[in-house]
C-alpha cells in the first residue's frame, strides 16, 4: 500500500497469513472482541482515494489477499464515488419493479446526474435514509399452492447496495472457500452442480447429507450478522450503512414492519449478506471438521442457502449432521426436520442395496435437478441428473396460464413466446443425459400451445398445421452444458474447489 505522500506503507500491512486457515482460525472469527467499537487497530487498513476507482478497488483487493485478518477503515468514500454509483444505476433493470417511492428508472435517469449527485452528498454528511422495502410475493418453484416473499428496494436503495456490493466483494471475495457457489462473481449453479457430480464420482462417497435450512433468509440474527461484517470492516459508516437496510423493514398492506432477525429477500445486497452470514457459521465450521475430525473422504457444495455433503462413512455424516444442528442452533439457524436426511448414494448404493435385498439407491434434489445413480453405456457409475418433476410441472402449469391470457394475441407472438421459454429452459437444464426429460417438456409445451389455440375457434385446429408452427417457432431439443469433468477441469485448471 502507499501513504499519501507515495511513499510506501509497509508498516501498516501484516505479514501475510496462510490461505488454507487451521481449525482453530475459524472459531476465533465468531469472537465478539472484534465487534466492540471501531478502535484504531495496527493492522486496519486506510485506502487512499486518488487513484481511479478500478485501481483503488484492486489495491482492497490485494491487501484482503494479502491478510486474511486484515480490517479495513476507510472504505465508505469507494461506495459515494459517483462513478461507481452510475454504473450501479446502468445495471439495473429498466423495467424493474418500483419500491414505495414509486420511483422508475426511466423517470430517475432522466435527470440522472443531477440525482446522483444529490444522492452522492446524502451519502457523504449522512443524511441518506433507507426506505422499507414493498413486499410481494411469488409462487414457489415447484411447490404449488405456496407463496415465497420478495422485497422490492426503493430504486436508490438499489443503487447505493449495488455499489456497496462491489466493494464489499474486493474483501469477500479473497475470504469465501472453493465450494461457495451461490450469487458470486464467475459463478453459476452449473458449476455447483458439476462440482457435486465430479465429488461424488472420483471421491469416496457413499453416504450424501441432503439438508436444508428452515426458513434461512426469516431466521439468521442481525445482531451475529453485524459481528461478522465488522471482522473485516472496520469503517463505521459501511455498517451502519448495512444496519439501515436491516432495520429498514417491510412495507406490508400499508404497515410499516421491523424485526430484529433476518433480511429481506429482493436486495442486491442480501446474497453477499447471506454469503457473509454461512461463510462464518458453516463454511469455515465444514473445511475444520474435515480437516481436523474426519477419517473418511468429505465433500461439500453450498449454493446460497442449500447446500450437500457427501462422506465415506455412515457414522461420520450422522455425527456431523448431530454437530451442526447444534451450531446451527447458536446461530439462530435450524434444519428443516422433514427434509433434511442421509441417503445412501455412490458407486456401491446400488451393489450393497441389492445384497442386503433393497431396492434401488435413493435420490436427492438439489438446484433442480433430481441426482440419481445411473450407468454410462459402458457401465460405468455416473451422477444422472433429470429435471425435478416438481419443477416441470410448476412451469407447465404456469405456461398454461399464461397462454389462456395470450389465447387471442397472434400465432407468431404467441410462437416467439414459447420459443423464449424453450430456450431459456434448454440453457438450464440442458445438461448431458437429461435428453428425455428435455424431450418431455417440449412435447408438453406443443401440446399445451395446441389446447389452447384450439379454444381460439369453434373449428378444431388440426394437429398437422401445429406440427408446422413448431417446426417454424420451437428450438430443437439440445443439450448446452458440458460434461461435469470437462467444465470442471477447464474452470479449475486442474485444481479442486471441493477443498
Amino acid at each position: 500500500m502507499t501513504n499519501g505522500r507515495g511513499k510506501s506503507d509497509s508498516s501498516t500491512v501484516p505479514p501475510k497469513s496462510p490461505n488454507k486457515a487451521e481449525g482453530p482460525a475459524a472459531e476465533a472469527m465468531e469472537g465478539k472482541e472484534l465487534a466492540k467499537g471501531n478502535s484504531p487497530e495496527r493492522n486496519a487498513l486506510r485506502t487512499q482515494g486518488r487513484e481511479s476507482a478500478i485501481s483503488a478497488l484492486e489495491r482492497v483487493r490485494q491487501a484482503a489477499s494479502r491478510n486474511r485478518k486484515q480490517r479495513f477503515t476507510a472504505l465508505f468514500h469507494h461506495i459515494y464515488d459517483i462513478a461507481r454509483l452510475r454504473a450501479a444505476f446502468l445495471a439495473i433493470k429498466k423495467d424493474a419493479a418500483a419500491g414505495v417511492d414509486g420511483e422508475t428508472w426511466e423517470h430517475y435517469g432522466e435527470n440522472l446526474e443531477a440525482n446522483l449527485q444529490d444522492l452522492t452528498h446524502r451519502l457523504k454528511r449522512g443524511a441518506y435514509r433507507a426506505r422499507p422495502v414493498r413486499r410481494v410475493y411469488i409462487p414457489k418453484v415447484g411447490k404449488p399452492g405456496e407463496l415465497r416473499p420478495l422485497g422490492v428496494p426503493a430504486l436508490e436503495d438499489k443503487i447505493v447496495q449495488r455499489a456497496t456490493v462491489e466493494v464489499l466483494n474486493a474483501i469477500y471475495e479473497q475470504d469465501f472457500l472453493g465450494f461457495s457457489y451461490g450469487f458470486r462473481p464467475r459463478r453459476s449453479p452449473h458449476q455447483a452442480l458439476d462440482a457435486l457430480a465430479v465429488g461424488i464420482g472420483t471421491r469416496k462417497v457413499r453416504w450424501v447429507l441432503d439438508a436444508d435450512i428452515r426458513k434461512f433468509y426469516d431466521t439468521l440474527d442481525q445482531g451475529w450478522l453485524v459481528k461478522f461484517v465488522e471482522h473485516r470492516v472496520a469503517d463505521r459508516r459501511v455498517v451502519r450503512l448495512i444496519q439501515k437496510w436491516l432495520k429498514a423493514g417491510v412495507l406490508e398492506e400499508g404497515k410499516r414492519v421491523q424485526s430484529e432477525i433476518g433480511t429481506v429477500q429482493g436486495g442486491s445486497i442480501s446474497p453477499l449478506l447471506s454469503n457473509i452470514y454461512l461463510h462464518y457459521t458453516l463454511d469455515l465450521w465444514v473445511r475444520q471438521w474435515r480437516q481436523k475430525q474426519a477419517h473418511g473422504e468429505v465433500i461439500f457444495v453450498r449454493f446460497a442457502d442449500d447446500f450437500v455433503a457427501g462422506f465415506q462413512h455412515r457414522y461420520e455424516a450422522e455425527r456431523f449432521l448431530a454437530e451442526l444442528r447444534e451450531r446451527f442452533a447458536h446461530f439462530g439457524l435450524q434444519l428443516h426436520a422433514d427434509k433434511t436426511r442421509i441417503v445412501e448414494f455412490g458407486r456401491f448404493a446400488e451393489q450393497n442395496r441389492r445384497q442386503r435385498g433393497e431396492g434401488k439407491p435413493e435420490t436427492f434434489n438439489f438446484l433442480g435437478f433430481t441426482h440419481i445413480c445411473g450407468r454410462t453405456r459402458k457401465g460405468h457409475f455416473t451422477v444422472l441428473r433429470q429435471t425435478m418433476r416438481q419443477r416441470q410441472q410448476a412451469k407447465l402449469q404456469a405456461l398454461k396460464e399464461e397462454l389462456r391470457r395470450r389465447m387471442h394475441t397472434p400465432i407468431g407472438e404467441q410462437g416467439g413466446y414459447l420459443r423464449a421459454v424453450l430456450n431459456g429452459h434448454f440453457r438450464y437444464y440442458g445438461v448431458p443425459m437429461n435428453g428425455p426429460a428435455l424431450s418431455s417438456f417440449h412435447g408438453a409445451v406443443g401440446r399445451l400451445w395446441w389446447r389452447t389455440l384450439r379454444r381460439r375457434s369453434q373449428k378444431p385446429l388440426p394437429w398437422r398445421r401445429l406440427r408446422r408452427y413448431i417446426q417454424r417457432w420451437f428450438p430443437a431439443v439440445r443439450i448446452c452444458h458440458p460434461y461435469p469433468l470437462e467444465r470442471l477441469c477447464v474452470v479449475t485448471q486442474g485444481g479442486s474447489r471441493m477443498r
